[in-house]
Protein backbone atom coordinates (compact mmCIF):
# COMPACT_ATOMS: atom_id res chain seq x y z
CA UNK A 1 0.00 0.00 0.00
CA UNK A 2 2.87 2.37 0.71
CA UNK A 3 2.52 5.61 2.65
CA UNK A 4 -1.08 6.70 3.01
CA UNK A 5 -2.14 10.15 4.24
CA UNK A 6 -5.53 9.70 5.82
CA UNK A 7 -6.24 13.43 5.66
CA UNK A 8 -6.15 13.12 1.87
CA UNK A 9 -8.73 10.31 1.77
CA UNK A 10 -12.41 11.20 1.94
CA UNK A 11 -14.48 9.82 4.80
CA UNK A 12 -17.66 10.03 2.73
CA UNK A 13 -19.17 8.11 -0.15
CA UNK A 14 -18.50 9.41 -3.67
CA UNK A 15 -21.14 11.96 -4.66
CA UNK A 16 -22.50 9.78 -7.46
CA UNK A 17 -23.57 7.09 -4.99
CA UNK A 18 -27.25 7.03 -4.07
CA UNK A 19 -28.20 5.94 -0.56
CA UNK A 20 -31.45 4.16 -1.49
CA UNK A 21 -29.94 2.29 -4.45
CA UNK A 22 -26.91 1.27 -2.42
CA UNK A 23 -29.05 -0.13 0.38
CA UNK A 24 -31.03 -2.14 -2.17
CA UNK A 25 -27.78 -3.53 -3.60
CA UNK A 26 -26.62 -4.33 -0.08
CA UNK A 27 -29.66 -6.52 0.52
CA UNK A 28 -28.80 -8.56 -2.58
CA UNK A 29 -25.20 -8.80 -1.43
CA UNK A 30 -26.23 -10.11 1.97
CA UNK A 31 -28.25 -12.89 0.34
CA UNK A 32 -25.17 -13.86 -1.69
CA UNK A 33 -23.03 -13.76 1.45
CA UNK A 34 -25.43 -16.09 3.23
CA UNK A 35 -25.05 -18.70 0.49
CA UNK A 36 -21.28 -18.27 0.22
CA UNK A 37 -20.77 -18.56 3.97
CA UNK A 38 -22.85 -21.73 4.00
CA UNK A 39 -20.64 -23.07 1.20
CA UNK A 40 -17.50 -22.13 3.14
CA UNK A 41 -18.80 -24.03 6.16
CA UNK A 42 -19.89 -27.08 4.16
CA UNK A 43 -16.70 -27.44 2.13
CA UNK A 44 -14.38 -26.70 5.11
CA UNK A 45 -11.33 -26.27 2.88
CA UNK A 46 -10.82 -22.54 3.46
CA UNK A 47 -11.03 -20.05 6.31
CA UNK A 48 -11.76 -16.32 6.24
CA UNK A 49 -10.48 -13.80 8.78
CA UNK A 50 -12.07 -10.35 8.70
CA UNK A 51 -10.22 -7.70 10.72
CA UNK A 52 -12.13 -4.52 11.56
CA UNK A 53 -10.14 -1.59 12.92
CA UNK A 54 -11.06 2.02 13.50
CA UNK A 55 -11.30 4.84 15.97
CA UNK A 56 -13.92 4.81 18.72
CA UNK A 57 -17.44 5.26 17.27
CA UNK A 58 -16.28 4.41 13.74
CA UNK A 59 -18.98 1.74 13.52
CA UNK A 60 -17.18 -1.53 14.16
CA UNK A 61 -20.10 -3.04 16.08
CA UNK A 62 -22.49 -1.93 13.36
CA UNK A 63 -20.45 -3.78 10.73
CA UNK A 64 -20.60 -6.98 12.77
CA UNK A 65 -24.34 -6.65 13.24
CA UNK A 66 -25.47 -5.37 9.85
CA UNK A 67 -23.09 -7.18 7.47
CA UNK A 68 -22.62 -10.49 9.26
CA UNK A 69 -25.59 -10.66 11.62
CA UNK A 70 -27.84 -12.70 9.34
CA UNK A 71 -25.29 -15.40 8.54
CA UNK A 72 -25.40 -18.91 10.00
CA UNK A 73 -23.98 -18.63 13.55
CA UNK A 74 -22.59 -22.18 13.27
CA UNK A 75 -19.87 -20.94 10.96
CA UNK A 76 -19.38 -17.31 12.02
CA UNK A 77 -17.38 -16.31 15.08
CA UNK A 78 -16.77 -12.83 16.49
CA UNK A 79 -14.00 -11.89 18.87
CA UNK A 80 -13.76 -8.40 20.36
CA UNK A 81 -10.34 -7.64 21.77
CA UNK A 82 -10.36 -5.42 24.85
CA UNK A 83 -7.48 -4.39 27.11
CA UNK A 84 -5.29 -7.46 27.80
CA UNK A 85 -5.95 -9.41 31.00
CA UNK A 86 -3.10 -10.20 33.43
CA UNK A 87 -2.93 -13.72 31.99
CA UNK A 88 -2.70 -12.38 28.43
CA UNK A 89 -0.02 -9.87 29.42
CA UNK A 90 2.07 -12.72 30.82
CA UNK A 91 2.31 -14.21 27.30
CA UNK A 92 3.60 -12.88 24.01
CA UNK A 93 1.33 -10.26 22.44
CA UNK A 94 0.01 -12.65 19.77
CA UNK A 95 -0.93 -15.42 22.21
CA UNK A 96 -4.50 -14.22 22.71
CA UNK A 97 -4.86 -13.48 18.99
CA UNK A 98 -3.68 -16.83 17.68
CA UNK A 99 -6.11 -18.64 19.96
CA UNK A 100 -8.94 -17.19 17.84
CA UNK A 101 -7.50 -17.71 14.36
CA UNK A 102 -10.21 -19.36 12.26
CA UNK A 103 -10.39 -23.07 11.59
CA UNK A 104 -11.17 -24.22 8.06
CA UNK A 105 -14.82 -23.64 7.30
CA UNK A 106 -15.09 -20.67 9.66
CA UNK A 107 -15.60 -16.98 8.99
CA UNK A 108 -13.90 -15.26 11.94
CA UNK A 109 -14.36 -11.56 12.66
CA UNK A 110 -11.90 -9.61 14.79
CA UNK A 111 -13.43 -6.46 16.29
CA UNK A 112 -10.09 -4.78 16.94
CA UNK A 113 -7.13 -7.12 16.64
CA UNK A 114 -3.39 -7.66 16.90
CA UNK A 115 -3.00 -4.15 15.52
CA UNK A 116 -4.01 -2.64 18.86
CA UNK A 117 -0.58 -3.76 20.09
CA UNK A 118 1.15 -1.39 17.67
CA UNK A 119 -1.44 1.41 17.82
CA UNK A 120 -2.68 2.28 21.30
CA UNK A 121 0.57 0.99 22.81
CA UNK A 122 2.57 3.48 20.74
CA UNK A 123 0.19 6.40 21.21
CA UNK A 124 0.41 5.96 24.99
CA UNK A 125 4.17 5.30 24.92
CA UNK A 126 3.81 1.77 26.33
CA UNK A 127 6.29 0.50 23.74
CA UNK A 128 9.00 2.29 21.79
CA UNK A 129 9.33 2.48 18.01
CA UNK A 130 11.96 -0.27 17.91
CA UNK A 131 9.62 -2.69 19.69
CA UNK A 132 6.75 -1.65 17.43
CA UNK A 133 8.78 -2.38 14.28
CA UNK A 134 9.65 -5.84 15.61
CA UNK A 135 5.99 -6.48 16.35
CA UNK A 136 5.08 -5.45 12.81
CA UNK A 137 7.47 -8.06 11.46
CA UNK A 138 5.90 -10.69 13.71
CA UNK A 139 2.40 -9.69 12.59
CA UNK A 140 3.43 -10.01 8.94
CA UNK A 141 4.87 -13.46 9.65
CA UNK A 142 1.70 -14.45 11.51
CA UNK A 143 -0.58 -13.41 8.65
CA UNK A 144 1.68 -15.09 6.11
CA UNK A 145 1.56 -18.30 8.11
CA UNK A 146 -2.25 -18.25 8.20
CA UNK A 147 -2.55 -17.67 4.47
CA UNK A 148 0.12 -20.14 3.41
CA UNK A 149 -0.48 -22.97 5.87
CA UNK A 150 -4.20 -22.92 6.66
CA UNK A 151 -5.86 -21.69 3.45
CA UNK A 152 -6.92 -18.55 5.30
CA UNK A 153 -7.97 -15.47 3.38
CA UNK A 154 -7.50 -12.28 5.38
CA UNK A 155 -9.40 -9.03 4.87
CA UNK A 156 -8.32 -5.95 6.81
CA UNK A 157 -10.69 -2.98 7.00
CA UNK A 158 -9.95 0.42 8.48
CA UNK A 159 -13.17 2.36 9.14
CA UNK A 160 -12.25 5.89 8.14
CA UNK A 161 -14.36 8.55 9.84
CA UNK A 162 -13.82 12.27 10.34
CA UNK A 163 -13.19 13.83 13.77
CA UNK A 164 -16.45 15.75 13.36
CA UNK A 165 -18.44 12.57 12.75
CA UNK A 166 -16.77 10.87 15.69
CA UNK A 167 -17.69 13.74 18.01
CA UNK A 168 -21.31 13.63 16.85
CA UNK A 169 -21.51 9.88 17.47
CA UNK A 170 -19.84 10.11 20.89
CA UNK A 171 -22.23 12.90 21.89
CA UNK A 172 -25.14 10.71 20.79
CA UNK A 173 -24.04 8.05 23.26
CA UNK A 174 -24.75 10.54 26.03
CA UNK A 175 -28.13 11.70 24.73
CA UNK A 176 -29.66 8.55 23.23
CA UNK A 177 -30.92 6.08 25.90
CA UNK A 178 -30.49 3.18 23.46
CA UNK A 179 -26.80 3.99 23.10
CA UNK A 180 -25.90 5.11 26.61
CA UNK A 181 -24.58 1.66 27.46
CA UNK A 182 -21.75 2.33 25.00
CA UNK A 183 -20.71 5.54 26.73
CA UNK A 184 -17.15 5.59 28.02
CA UNK A 185 -15.58 8.81 29.24
CA UNK A 186 -12.19 7.54 28.09
CA UNK A 187 -13.38 7.69 24.47
CA UNK A 188 -13.38 11.49 24.67
CA UNK A 189 -9.85 11.44 26.08
CA UNK A 190 -8.69 9.19 23.26
CA UNK A 191 -10.34 11.49 20.71
CA UNK A 192 -7.96 14.27 21.79
CA UNK A 193 -5.11 12.08 20.56
CA UNK A 194 -6.54 11.94 17.03
CA UNK A 195 -3.41 13.15 15.23
CA UNK A 196 -1.22 10.66 17.08
CA UNK A 197 -3.54 7.79 16.18
CA UNK A 198 -3.61 8.84 12.52
CA UNK A 199 0.18 8.83 12.45
CA UNK A 200 0.33 5.35 13.97
CA UNK A 201 -2.31 4.02 11.59
CA UNK A 202 -0.44 5.41 8.60
CA UNK A 203 2.74 3.74 9.80
CA UNK A 204 0.82 0.50 10.25
CA UNK A 205 -0.58 0.67 6.71
CA UNK A 206 2.93 1.20 5.34
CA UNK A 207 4.68 -1.62 7.21
CA UNK A 208 1.92 -4.24 7.64
CA UNK A 209 0.64 -4.42 4.09
CA UNK A 210 1.59 -7.85 2.79
CA UNK A 211 -2.10 -8.46 3.31
CA UNK A 212 -3.47 -5.18 1.95
CA UNK A 213 -5.71 -2.83 3.89
CA UNK A 214 -9.03 -1.50 2.65
CA UNK A 215 -9.63 2.04 3.88
CA UNK A 216 -13.41 2.35 4.05
CA UNK A 217 -15.06 5.80 4.05
CA UNK A 218 -17.32 5.40 7.09
CA UNK A 219 -19.13 8.66 7.85
CA UNK A 220 -22.18 7.09 6.15
CA UNK A 221 -23.00 3.63 7.43
CA UNK A 222 -24.86 2.55 4.30
CA UNK A 223 -21.76 3.06 2.15
CA UNK A 224 -19.38 1.51 4.68
CA UNK A 225 -21.50 -1.64 4.94
CA UNK A 226 -21.80 -1.96 1.17
CA UNK A 227 -18.03 -1.70 0.64
CA UNK A 228 -17.29 -4.34 3.27
CA UNK A 229 -20.05 -6.72 2.15
CA UNK A 230 -19.01 -6.51 -1.50
CA UNK A 231 -15.34 -7.12 -0.64
CA UNK A 232 -16.18 -10.17 1.47
CA UNK A 233 -18.50 -11.47 -1.27
CA UNK A 234 -15.85 -11.08 -3.96
CA UNK A 235 -13.23 -12.81 -1.79
CA UNK A 236 -15.45 -15.82 -1.10
CA UNK A 237 -16.54 -16.12 -4.73
CA UNK A 238 -12.92 -16.16 -5.86
CA UNK A 239 -12.30 -19.31 -3.80
CA UNK A 240 -14.46 -21.24 -6.30
CA UNK A 241 -15.83 -23.47 -3.56
CA UNK A 242 -18.07 -26.48 -4.16
CA UNK A 243 -20.45 -28.41 -1.97
CA UNK A 244 -19.06 -31.83 -1.03
CA UNK A 245 -20.79 -34.82 -2.59
CA UNK A 246 -22.33 -37.71 -0.71
CA UNK A 247 -20.06 -39.19 1.92
CA UNK A 248 -18.90 -42.70 1.06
Amino acid sequence: MGKQKLKEISTRAPERWDKKETREKLEVLLEELDELQNLLFAESEHALLVIVQGMDASGKDGVVRNVFGKLNPQGVLVKSFKAPTPEELAHDFLWRIHAHAPAKGVLQIFNRSQYEDILITRVHKLIDDKTAKKRMEVINDFERMLTEHNNTSILKFYLHISPEEQKQRLDERIKNPAKQWKYNADDFKEAKLWDEYMEMYEDCFEHCNEVPWTIVPSDQNWYKEYVIASTVRDTLKALKMQYPGLKK
